[in-house]
């Protein structure tokens, strides 16, 4: 993050558009799943470039690979971006 402002806004919001819980629950899967974010851990970096690779793993295997119960696809193939889901294999290929 560069910069943040502030400015007033005229009106009444919209208040079910406000939502952070899943902000909160992404920055909870990604911690969950990349240890190298958990607190209190042995797990760390010590090169920005291998931590950027093991973010980016992550999220390719979470978007392309894996499958999720609730949509029951992966979210590349709900989003229309993949019409089938990657083997791991795929994605040491697109790399």
């Amino acid at each position: 993050m560069i910069a943040a402002h502030r400015y007033p806004i005229a009106g009444a919001p919209v208040q079910d558009l406000i939502c952070t819980s899943y902000i909160e629950r992404s920055n909870l899967t990604v911690r969950t799943h990349c240890k190298r974010l958990a607190r209190l851990t042995l797990a760390f970096s010590k090169k920005l470039e291998n931590f950027k690779a093991a973010i980016a793993l992550h999220l390719v295997y979470y978007n392309f690979v894996k499958t999720h119960g609730t949509i029951r696809c992966t979210p590349a193939q709900e989003a229309g971006i993949e019409s089938a889901a990657w083997k791991v294999s795929d994605s040491v290929d697109a790399a």
